[in-house]
């Protein structure tokens, strides 16, 4: 049996020590973390860089279209104010209350022994209506019921293009003047209408009148 003899153990045995020095390993850990640490600060060093160049493109391009978007903001605020008052004009143009046609249906509604002596008329605020004062004299052998005729008359032409039509008396009293008319003595009647409408076009339900509704006579 051959004997072998190690004359380097002794080195052989502190160099494997020294491999598994708790120390050097930890060094070595250590590096290698400080070494990812700062790959990871230069990747996001980089990352920081490009984004602010970008940033700073971005700022150069708004820098040069700043102004053109301004003035697209402020023209478009100009032009919202114009169709605002578009709108308002058409509104006051297309809601506005036109006195000529109604004066039209009053007069047809006056028969000849009847007239008017005073008209006063408004219109409400917000669109509320038209409100008239009719003042006038009647004449007949019931010059009520000649009143109560132009009253019923002027329900029927009003209500034929406004709705909520109400024509009411406030006043209806009989006169001691007697008027000859068509050679006939008449006496006469003074009355004082009230007359209340919407300019709007009344509804179909309300356009024909009731079939029970009568003249008073």
């Amino acid at each position: 049996m051959a004997l072998h003899l190690n004359l380097l153990h002794e080195e052989i045995l502190e160099h494997r020590q020294r491999q598994r020095d708790p120390l050097k390993i930890g060094m070595m850990v250590l590096a290698g973390f400080g070494a990812f640490l700062f790959l990871y600060y230069m990747f996001n060093a980089y990352r920081t860089l490009e984004i602010k160049s970008r940033l700073r493109a971005v700022e150069r391009n708004w820098t040069k279209i700043e102004p053109e978007v301004t003035a697209a903001h402020n023209r478009v605020a100009e032009l919202e104010g114009v169709i605002k008052t578009t709108r308002a004009l058409d509104n006051y143009i297309e809601n506005r209350f036109f006195w000529a046609p109604f004066l039209q249906k009053v007069s047809h509604c006056v028969p000849p022994n009847a007239q008017l002596t005073s008209l006063e008329a408004s219109v409400l605020d917000e669109n509320k209506g038209v409100s008239v004062s009719l003042e006038g004299v009647a004449a007949g052998r019931e010059p009520r019921s000649v009143a109560e005729d132009l009253r019923q008359m002027l329900i029927e032409q009003l209500g034929q293009g406004y709705s909520g039509v109400k024509v009411e008396f406030k006043t209806l009293e009989d006169l001691d003047a007697i008027v000859n008319v068509g050679g006939t003595n008449m006496p006469m009647a003074h009355y004082l209408l009230a007359v209340n409408f919407n300019p709007g076009p009344m509804a179909k339900s309300a356009a024909s009148p009731s079939p029970d509704r009568t003249r008073k006579r």
